[in-house]
């Protein structure tokens, strides 16, 4: 009797102590405050029709509409979200398999705290912002399978003195998008891509000093095409099928001696569409058409192009990414240097391309033990229409401070600017008549506001 109680005990405690080695963690972020933004497009022989162009750069290819000066301004105040930092929900776990073996997940989701329905009534729902699943060997690294951030992502979020928030100001990081505000536009859109999915990330342990990431993605789906008309068959003239086939892959290395850290990444991506249903750059519709060389860097980024019918999804497009920093922490202050670079070819006609790099540099500090700022400056440039076509120089500067009323709740106060201007172009009439116009931007935020984190 004495043995069996024994036996049942030391089942519990084994049992207990399985139960302990697993465990989950809610996490999250709500940022709210007011948010003031303005930009200004000026352009001398910009089409009217359509305005200036779906990215605010003057359109240079013939269309319908006449021909002027243009002249746009916003200007937005708003009791806003995620000024300084993506409001986000999030859900991780581990679990001890033993051998020095763990298995680990994480679901994070972004939140909207202004909209009226959980799910979001303008945002589309709680979007996806990492969901993914691995195992992890101490010693060794680990993998993980899902939706997750890119190697340059990750690296940019150890290197940047403004810490990836989402006002203007930053000619690396634009993240405009999550919170809403004006300024998302022209050269300053899409440094990088932020996240992928289809996702396999691998991540070494540190060994004297270095750590290495590897990204690889894989989603292709091949089929018969048809493009003849019957009773059984797509009408005449729509083509089905084909290669709808997407890859990347991506490396890193990251360095750290002392107060020093280094990062060295890149990463390429591609989409090939052999047969599908969407408008091509010369307005066709079919079999391998090309895309907007104004929408290479949208598609690129899984962004609905305009005109074309195929959404959601990049279509017939390398994209190559290269982003190399430093930092180095003196105590009193850390320094940030940063360079990206990226070029977006269109495989179905290559002289059509996009082009953006940018440099740079930054300082973060504590002021006192409860004000804590930041300061960036940038310059780049941009080809937004490829060989022979019209390019920008811009630039871009923040000033940001946090006020730390504890470990999880702060104040901050940020504003950026950025500018840009553009060489000479022409854009054309209906009749084909070329004009040389030039096209200036600017563009400002400020933000006040609360984020607490839990």
């Amino acid at each position: 009797m004495k043995k069996s109680l024994f036996a049942v005990a030391a089942m519990s405690a084994v049992a207990g102590a399985a139960q302990a080695q697993s465990s989950v963690t809610v996490y999250g972020i709500l940022d709210v405050g007011f948010i003031n933004s303005n930009s200004s497009v000026t352009a001398s022989a910009a089409p009217n029709t359509p305005a200036l162009g779906a990215n605010g750069y003057s359109i240079n290819y013939p269309g319908n509409g006449t021909y002027a000066n243009g002249n746009l301004k916003q200007t937005q105040s708003v009791l806003g979200q995620s000024a300084e930092q993506t409001s986000r929900l999030g859900f991780k776990g581990t679990e001890d398999l033993g051998g020095g073996t763990s298995a680990f997940f994480t679901a994070e989701f972004t939140l909207a705290p202004n909209e009226q329905t959980l799910s979001g009534n303008a945002t589309g729902g709680l979007k996806n912002r990492q969901t993914f699943v691995g195992l992890k060997k101490n010693g060794m690294g680990d993998f993980a399978v899902g939706t997750q951030y890119t190697p340059i992502h990750v690296a940019m979020a150890k290197t940047d003195a403004g810490q990836q928030n989402n006002l203007t100001g930053s000619a690396i990081y634009t993240g405009q998008a999550d919170s809403g505000v004006v300024g998302g536009v022209g050269g300053n859109q899409n440094a990088y891509t932020t996240r992928v999915s289809n996702a396999l990330t691998l991540n070494s342990d540190v060994v004297a000093g270095f750590q290495g990431h590897a990204l690889a993605i894989l989603n292709n789906n091949n089929a018969s095409s048809i493009t003849g008309g019957s009773n059984n068959a797509p009408a005449s003239g729509i083509a089905t099928g084909g290669m709808t086939n997407t890859n990347g892959w991506g490396l890193g290395l990251d360095y750290t001696w002392n107060k020093l850290f280094v990062t060295a990444n890149y990463q390429a991506l591609k989409q090939l569409t052999s047969t599908t249903n969407y408008n091509s750059y010369n307005g066709g519709t079919g079999t391998g058409g090309s895309v907007s060389a104004a929408q290479l860097f949208a598609n690129a980024s899984s962004t609905i192009a305009t005109g074309m019918t195929a959404t959601g999804s990049p279509v017939n497009i390398q994209d190559n990414q290269t982003y190399v920093a430093a930092t180095y922490d003196f105590g009193i202050l850390k320094a940030y240097a940063n360079w990206v670079s990226r070029k977006a070819n269109d495989t179905a006609n290559a002289s059509i391309y996009q082009k953006r790099q940018a440099e740079q540099i930054g300082v973060r500090s504590f002021v006192t033990p409860n004000i804590e700022g930041w300061a960036t400056a940038g310059v780049g440039t941009f080809t937004p229409y490829g060989v022979n076509q019209n390019s920008a120089h811009f630039n871009a500067w923040q000033l940001g401070s946090n006020y730390w009323l504890s470990k999880r709740t702060n104040l901050y106060a940020i504003y950026g600017q950025y500018a840009q201007a553009t060489t000479a172009y022409n854009v054309y009439s209906t009749s084909g008549t070329a004009t040389t116009g030039q096209s200036n931007m600017n563009v400002s935020n400020f933000a006040l506001g609360v984020r607490h984190t839990f």
